[in-house]
């Protein structure tokens, strides 16, 4: 991984005169994934451009699935920011940092968000706002999805399904276990990582009528994927 990110550096570089997002940090997560034994199938037609994706969290495989398979950028919370190489890893790929404690700083990060979209093409948020055991889903924020509203013209919002199959609650990242030692625990496995991304219609209608609808909707969807 530490070659592949030497690697890809000056490429990096190289490649951000000339492009408003960048591919090279979707090369560099796609590997990473990769490295660590990932298998990926998708599911569904995803949206090639101007997509609003909302995706459950499960694992930090779910960021370098997402970018293999749509070229995503990220919302992330503002702890990750206050760490200078994780941020600055993050920047790369266009990630926008969100503040939840600051309500006077909503403004400019709504603004954050869809200058996002219109640069990248996609924006993935993982609305249930932390990681879940990868057998059902917790409940939604719709607070994160203040960007939506109302929803940017052009703009396709997207529920993403991310379903590592029998495995998942050995997978994922939860309860006590530091990142660092979940981290290690699935690159040691012998067994590939099998993980199917499914694309599920874009909302419509009523479904967009407001965050809450948005976010209600998103996640009946996810559940209906996930119990058939």
């Amino acid at each position: 991984m530490l070659l592949l990110l030497l690697a890809c550096l000056p490429l990096y570089y190289l490649a951000k005169p000339f492009m408003s997002h960048n591919p090279v940090p979707r090369f560099f997560l796609a590997g990473i994934g990769a490295i660590a034994g990932m298998r990926l199938q998708t599911r569904g037609e995803k949206v090639h451009r101007g997509a609003f994706l909302l995706a459950n969290h499960v694992s930090w495989l779910d960021i370098p699935a997402l970018a293999a398979t749509t070229g995503s950028a990220f919302v992330g919370h503002d702890g990750l920011a206050a760490m200078p190489l994780l941020k600055w890893l993050c920047k790369m790929n266009d990630t926008v940092f969100v503040a939840r404690h600051d309500r006077k700083s909503v403004a400019r990060q709504v603004e954050d968000v869809r200058t996002a979209i219109r640069d990248t093409g996609a924006l993935t948020i993982f609305p249930e706002g932390t990681t879940s055991d990868g057998t059902g889903l917790l409940p939604f924020k719709s607070s994160l999805l203040s960007a939506l509203e109302p929803l940017p013209d052009g703009i396709a919002v997207q529920p993403v399904l991310l379903h590592f199959g029998p495995e998942a609650a050995d997978i994922a990242w939860v309860g006590e276990e530091h990142g660092v030692d979940n981290f290690l625990r699935l690159l040691a496995r012998r067994r590939p990582i099998e993980l199917t991304v499914h694309f599920l219609p874009v909302l419509s209608g009523a479904e967009l009528a407001s965050r809450k609808t948005i976010a209600q909707a998103a996640r009946d969807a996810m559940l209906a994927r996930l119990s058939g």
